[in-house]
């Protein structure tokens, strides 16, 4: 069952990512445009950069996820199997370990149980906890930054289902990659 919420939640996010890379090529194309049409439009540069840095962090987990994570595998390519095993359980609980350090973070960020208890007014909020996350627009397009922060949230989130996902599995690493079950 967690496999396939693991599995699912991946499409999802490697399906976001493949639209936001779309998006960032629209918007930047359109920087092209106005520019050369010496009409630019500010917020389309910041409005890019977000973007892409929601890409990125969506990619990056749906990565973790399809074991397709950058490693450095000088020390565990000699290694015998079962050692290589071992290995990968590692740094699977590294990962996991990470997520949720993560997650805890991101829950002290954004207080949530505080702004609720604040009634959502940020004013309060601020007052309460000296916490201003809410409060900060974005430079040129307007939103509150929060909304942008969103990412690491769910990033954070999906990577410990990820890494959770793959501390249970007690496949071979090796199979996943090949496709073969062992």
């Amino acid at each position: 069952m967690l496999k396939r919420i693991s599995a699912a939640w991946a499409r999802v996010e490697m399906a976001s990512a493949a639209l936001l890379a779309f998006a960032v090529t629209l918007l930047i194309l359109l920087n092209v445009v106005t520019r050369s049409l010496n009409s630019a439009l500010f917020w389309v540069d910041e409005a890019a950069i977000y973007t892409m840095v929601w890409m990125t962090f969506l990619g990056a987990s749906a990565a973790i996820h399809y074991r397709q994570q950058v490693a450095i595998t000088i020390v565990t390519d000699p290694l015998p199997l079962v050692a290589r095993r071992i290995a990968a359980k590692i740094v699977d609980a590294l990962i996991f370990v990470f997520a949720a350090a993560m997650l805890y973070f991101c829950w002290r960020w954004y207080l949530p149980a505080d702004i609720w208890n604040a009634g959502f007014d940020t004013v309060a909020f601020q007052g309460n906890t000296f916490n201003f996350i809410y409060a900060e627009p974005t430079s040129t397009i307007g939103i509150q930054k929060w909304i942008i922060w969103l990412v690491m949230p769910l990033f954070s989130l999906g990577v410990f289902l990820h890494a959770l996902t793959h501390l249970l599995d007690f496949d071979p690493p090796e199979a996943h990659r090949q496709g073969v079950a062992t």
